[in-house]
């Protein structure tokens, strides 16, 4: 689907988790539909997933299959080796969803990651793999001053930098995974099990 970048009603998915390690084996996964004209939300999601697993590229699918929406023009994810080094396979889900794509992150290094994935995790070779096919980051200076990091996926750079442009108010984090991410961690605190989630 083409970006349509002047677009004013352009809906956005954010999708944003939030768990606690060594208190529950699952990780809660929101997904926030929002509007470019206004930031106006219209419609969430939420699935979980496994916390130290390899699951986040499914959970995200199965969010978005949930949310049963033909009209979102764009996937923001806020990074992409979640629920402790979970890695999420970004090809796959550009490719499952035939969606433009732009993951966000915030650190300037990521360096390490392949140390913790060989020292945690009898499966690091495949986490490696897919950690490695996601691709470079490219740096970005948003119009609020603040950097980040991001990677793409059916679009050019300079498209994902008046998008993202649009949907951050202010600091460094979009309206959208902003959004996902105090959801998913209000869920996450809330008197439901986390378990609960995987029947709404």
């Amino acid at each position: 689907m083409p970006i349509r970048l002047h677009k004013k009603g352009q809906r956005v998915l954010g999708i944003a988790e939030s768990f606690i390690k060594g208190v529950s084996s699952r990780s809660v996964l929101a997904g926030v539909v929002m509007r470019g004209d206004q930031l106006l939300i219209d419609g969430i999601g939420m699935t979980t997933l496994t916390v130290g697993g390899m699951d986040g590229t499914a959970g995200v699918l199965r969010l978005f299959e949930r949310l049963d929406r033909n009209d979102i023009n764009l996937l923001m994810l806020n990074g992409c080796v979640i629920s402790w080094y979970n890695v999420i396979d970004l090809e796959e889900l550009y490719t499952q969803l035939t969606l433009p794509l732009i993951c966000v992150t915030y650190e300037e290094s990521e360096e390490g990651l392949e140390k913790y994935f060989k020292e945690h995790f009898k499966d690091w070779e495949q986490r490696i793999s897919v950690y490695k096919k996601n691709g470079p980051r490219n740096e970005m200076k948003l119009h609020t001053g603040h950097h980040i990091f991001v990677r793409v996926y059916g679009m050019e750079i300079k498209e994902a930098q008046v998008i993202l442009d649009r949907f951050v108010l202010q600091g460094a984090v979009t309206e959208p995974l902003k959004v996902a991410r105090l959801l998913a961690r209000a869920l996450l605190k809330s008197e439901f099990s986390v378990s609960d989630f995987e029947s709404v």
